[in-house]
């Protein structure tokens, strides 16, 4: 039995304030097809609200539509690293007319992927988008997979921001020191893989108020794991195995994940 199908009855009655899924790409063109089916499975699973990142410039005007059409849908937008190159010299102002609605910057940060572009790109971008939020008072969302030391000491530059760490591959001692300085750690569907050992290591020992649930994405892209669960739906079997994992009742990291994503963003309880 999956963690899904044991949680299953202690999640259909979670508090009236529902479920919040903190990372899901609805903007990929390969979600284009089945994007009012992956909600409406979303809703029936009691996800309310959905914060959705657009992390290059071509996704941003698509998504804030998408967001204007439809409640409980949240933009943010930023530029990743790997998209960096492709930016025309307009990207800083375009991104700033973009954030006047935007509940958090992101997905940002530094990645030493092959064709990944030079560090000396990524590091103006990422620094650039970091001050760009906090002028504005914005949560950011970190891609932190990779760099992460780089990140740490360029954070620091900052002392006022606070965000989420989104694909985070790094050490216990770096989780400590990136939530000493007021980052959430980001669960997603790859969590939910046994092979995660030291992310899961370090989510079951991390105080609950620094956790944040999240899907990434409404399909199973070609690296993941066989059996992930990236669409909105399936954040209640995240939160279930998050549960397993910290031997604590469901509805308890439901509702602090909830509170979580409504405290960093922002947002209004759900009705």
């Amino acid at each position: 039995m999956s963690s899904l199908d044991a949680g299953a009855e202690n999640i259909a009655d979670l508090p009236v304030h529902g479920l919040i899924d903190s990372h899901c790409h609805l903007d990929d063109a390969a979600f284009d097809d089945d994007r009012d089916a992956v909600l409406c499975r979303a809703d029936m699973a009691g996800v309310r609200k959905i914060v959705l990142p657009a992390y290059t410039p071509k996704y941003w005007g698509r998504l804030r539509e998408t967001c204007r059409r439809r409640p409980g849908l949240y933009p943010a937008y930023g530029v990743h690293p790997l998209y960096l190159e492709d930016r025309d010299g307009q990207w800083e102002a375009t991104l700033a007319t973009f954030l006047t609605d935007a509940v958090a910057l992101g997905e940002i940060g530094l990645d030493a992927s092959a064709g990944a572009p030079d560090a000396a790109c990524q590091r103006a971008g990422f620094t650039t988008q970091l001050a760009m939020a906090q002028q504005l008072g914005l949560p950011v969302i970190l891609h932190a997979r990779q760099n992460l030391e780089e990140m740490i000491l360029t954070l620091r530059r900052f002392p006022r921001l606070r965000g989420v760490l989104h694909s985070f591959s790094g050490s216990s001692v770096q989780a400590q020191r990136l939530t000493d300085m007021g980052f959430l750690l980001g669960l997603g569907g790859a969590f939910t893989h046994p092979g995660a050992r030291r992310l899961r290591a370090i989510a079951a020992t991390l105080p609950a108020e620094f956790l944040l649930a999240e899907t990434d994405a409404p399909w199973q892209p070609p690296h993941a794991h066989p059996g992930a669960r990236n669409e909105p739906a399936y954040l209640r079997e995240i939160i279930a195995d998050i549960a397993q994992l910290r031997h604590a009742p469901v509805q308890e990291i439901a509702r602090i994940t909830a509170q979580n994503a409504l405290t960093l963003f922002h947002l209004q309880d759900v009705s």
